[in-house]
């Protein structure tokens, strides 16, 4: 279990003190950089006395310069922490330091599209298939010097965990998967679901037409959309409009809505994926079994939690396992209950 006593250290977010967790910073390759300073830093206080990272730091991984954050002690077990859409890091901002005050080497990027993470090359298509993501995250690793680390995400990240752990199950020490097993298969996703499942995911057939893109590009538009989503699918999180503004700046990233509008478009079959993914896809079609050890987490008021209590991808997963239901929690599971997600990380390494 989380040890309390570190909990209370570890967040420290009293109404104006800064994070009081004493965290080794790690020395990664070279090539990576910090934004400013240097080291892992805690979360320092943020508005109105929440946490946010500082000293943001980047690396050339594959096709992208990818923003990160990162605490903890340079030779403790990695853990990637991956966030969805529409959200950033700061859905890590609390369960980071919990890892980190545990001996985690805690790693949270900016995943294509989003904040301070940027394509090398203005010509590279702005793709945001799954398999694309996912080689993202390998070439993050491998520009950390990361053989293997453990892989922790809900919604797009979660999906990227599960299709490493997946397809290459060497580099997934551990899995946390919020919602199961979410590896797209395009077939599949041409069969309607319950009509209740697709009033939730209204904005997928919104940006499946231009006045969805549209809307994505309009900074305005934008930014009342995302706050939509977060206030329908979340609906018991009681956070507040700067909690949200610290987010949204992420998606002021040049490539935002063309990554965002691309992601949905091809999970219906109405864009084109790349071909230098294609072998990835066709593996994935299969619905491989993920053999690493993995906790899976299901939130109570999440409308993309499908029903059965994990029984419809149990069979998904082959090795150690353990599923919890989180009552009360909604879709950004991180942020609304991060103790809880910070432990079945904790146990995931352990399984």
């Amino acid at each position: 279990m989380i040890n309390r006593r570190r909990f209370g250290t570890a967040v420290g977010l009293s109404a104006g003190g800064a994070v009081a967790a004493a965290l080794a910073g790690p020395s990664g390759p070279a090539h990576a950089s910090a934004a400013t300073g240097t080291g892992a830093t805690a979360p320092a206080a943020g508005p109105r006395g929440r946490a946010t990272f500082s000293a943001l730091k980047k690396v050339k991984a594959g096709l992208l310069e990818i923003g990160y954050a990162e605490m903890g002690p340079a030779h403790g077990t990695p853990v990637l922490c991956l966030h969805g859409w529409p959200y950033d890091i700061h859905s890590f901002v609390e369960v980071a330091p919990l890892l980190a005050a545990e001996g985690h080497r805690v790693i949270v990027p900016y995943l294509r599209g989003h904040g301070t993470t940027r394509f090398v090359s203005p010509r590279t298509f702005r793709n945001g298939q799954q398999s694309a993501l996912a080689l993202d995250i390998i070439a993050l690793m491998d520009a950390l010097g990361l053989e293997n680390a453990v892989l922790a995400g809900f919604d797009w990240g979660a999906r990227t965990a599960d299709v490493i752990a997946a397809l290459w199950p060497e580099r997934c020490k551990a899995l946390v998967s919020v919602g199961g097993y979410l590896v797209i298969n395009l077939e599949a996703n041409l069969q309607p679901l319950p009509p209740a499942t697709e009033h939730a995911w209204w904005y997928q057939f919104y940006f499946a037409t231009d006045r969805g893109r549209i809307a994505m590009e309009d900074r305005a538009k934008r930014h009342d959309l995302t706050r939509l989503v977060w206030d329908t699918v979340s609906p018991t999180w009681d956070f507040d409009d700067a909690t949200f503004e610290r987010t949204a700046a992420a998606f002021e990233n040049p490539d935002y809505a063309a990554v965002v509008i691309h992601n949905y478009r091809w999970r219906l079959s109405l864009a084109e994926g790349e071909q230098r993914y294609e072998t990835y896809e066709k593996r994935l079609a299969t619905r491989p079994v993920i053999t690493a050890p993995t906790v899976t987490l299901d939130a109570e008021l999440d409308p993309f939690t499908v029903p059965g209590n994990g029984s419809a991808y149990r069979d998904r997963f082959s090795g150690p396992y353990d599923h919890r239901v989180l009552k009360g929690i909604g879709h950004n599971l991180p942020q609304e209950a991060p103790e809880a997600f910070a432990q079945a990380v904790i146990d995931a390494a352990r399984l």
